[in-house]
């Protein structure tokens, strides 16, 4: 199933510490995705996040530097809405999602990245992105792999996966039907992303 467009902000203005004078702004293409998945009692779950909010600063070559194992790339934030995550259209699914996510008082996930490392082989670039995760008005460091490769038309194409233990972030995983069902703690976060230069 496609995906609705992702709405892309530019807020270098974020990033005015960690740039240097010769940076610029990044998109995400439409195409770009972000899903989290879960277990449960009763059956695995799947959340899209059809919107994604994006700064991604590097210099005027930064995609193309980061194919050849250099850093290009200065800083990145990723925003998502919780109330704009969708759980296969399934309305009680969502309400109880966004309240065990505690939409009402923290609306927004974040992802920033702090640091990252690359290594370049014969198939392509392994990443290890290192960051802070803002959930349920949480903050936490994170450390996870990603793969990096040519996106074709100058894209970069990022994809990776990280679990997040509900629990550390102080967030009760949801249970129905008088506690038959219980999602599990740990959910894993995956993203597939094409950067523009």
């Amino acid at each position: 199933m496609r995906l609705p467009p992702i709405r892309t902000l530019s807020l270098l203005a974020a990033f005015a510490v960690a740039a240097t004078p010769l940076d610029a702004p990044i998109s995400l293409a439409p195409e770009s995705k972000l899903w989290v998945e879960g277990t449960s009692t009763v059956r695995d779950w799947k959340c899209q996040a059809p919107v994604l909010e994006a700064a991604i600063a590097g210099g005027e070559r930064s995609t193309h530097d980061v194919l050849e194992g250099e850093r290009g790339i200065s800083a990145v934030s990723l925003t998502v809405p919780v109330q704009k995550m969708n759980c296969n259209d399934n309305n009680t699914m969502n309400e109880h999602m966004w309240k065990a996510l505690k939409a009402s008082e923290f609306p927004l996930i974040t992802f920033k990245l702090g640091s990252y490392e690359l290594q370049k082989d014969p198939t392509g670039i392994e990443a290890t992105l290192s960051g802070t995760l803002t959930l349920g008005g949480i903050e936490k460091a994170v450390v996870f792999p990603a793969a990096v490769s040519d996106g074709g038309g100058g894209k970069l194409h990022v994809t990776g996966h990280t679990v997040v233990d509900m629990k550390a972030h102080d967030l009760k995983p949801p249970m129905l039907m008088l506690g038959t069902m219980r999602v599990g703690k740990d959910v894993t976060v995956k993203f597939d992303l094409l950067l523009n230069p």
